[in-house]
């Protein structure tokens, strides 16, 4: 079991581990935490076949990048996600800057995460799709990529070494309430539309009585005793279920974009 992808600090990643643990034990499974920090690859992780508890990306699985069963994805204790499993990029610039719209931004420095993102990658790309025209089909100076962790976007737009970036709206909400001081002079200068929010996987090849119990150990976790104080500092109202459909949405994004000779944010 793994919650790297919303481990925003080390306190954050001790109640998700804690929150695991009890979701864990409930289900009857017995399941040891793997401490995977960055920058090590996701895709390494996501591939393993004795995963039974990991966050992954919603875009990856629409995509099949690795043999995984979807199993239940967190509700953010947020306005934007209204009591549903979805999230959405915060797109941000740096205090002092002249930007009032994101118009503003073009022809600066923008950036993105990994190609296998969707709130480092697809969401900027459909969002920005809407901006292009035959006559602008770049709208940036420059795009650097490969960015890989929304940390690198953040101390990016804080560093000035890029004008704009994408940040996951959960992984923004969690840090800005846990190390304010490293979103000091960020603001948000527009979000993204609201998609399906990553998910708690398991191996395809992982036995289907243990995924059937951790599914509904994931739906029973917001009644139990124990999920108040956890919940309160990962702002998390409880877990939804998915399924491979559920992302579906994420793939019409892409070929939206591609049919559009968009492949990358540009």
């Amino acid at each position: 079991m793994n919650a790297r992808m919303y481990a925003v600090t080390p306190g954050v990643e001790a109640a998700w581990r804690t929150l695991l643990e009890h979701i864990t034990r409930e289900a009857g499974v017995n399941l040891t935490y793997l401490s995977y920090p960055a920058p090590q690859p996701l895709e390494a992780l996501w591939s393993r076949p004795d995963l039974a508890a990991v966050l992954m990306c919603g875009y990856p699985i629409a995509r099949q990048l690795a043999p995984v069963v979807a199993l239940a994805a967190p509700i953010p204790r947020a306005a934007w996600a209204a009591g549903r499993a979805v999230y959405r990029s915060d797109l941000i610039v740096r205090e002092g800057t002249p930007y009032r719209t994101l118009e503003d931004t073009f022809q600066g420095r923008a950036g993105w995460t990994v190609e296998h993102s969707h709130s480092g990658f697809n969401a900027l790309r459909h969002h920005l799709l809407a901006y292009r025209t035959p006559q602008r089909r770049t709208l940036y100076r420059e795009m650097v990529g490969n960015l890989v962790t929304a940390r690198n976007v953040l101390d990016g737009v804080r560093s000035g070494s890029i004008d704009v970036g994408p940040l996951d709206a959960y992984w923004h909400l969690l840090i800005a309430r846990h190390a304010p001081e490293l979103i000091r002079g960020v603001r948000v200068l527009v979000s993204t539309e609201v998609a399906p929010m990553p998910a708690f996987v398991a191996a395809a090849g992982a036995p289907a009585e243990m995924i059937g119990r951790l599914r509904e150990a994931f739906l029973a976790a917001a009644g139990r005793d124990w999920f108040g104080p956890l919940a309160e500092p990962l702002s998390l109202e409880g877990f939804a279920e998915v399924s491979l459909e559920s992302y579906a949405p994420l793939l019409r994004w892409e070929r939206e974009a591609k049919a559009a000779g968009f492949d990358r944010p540009a």
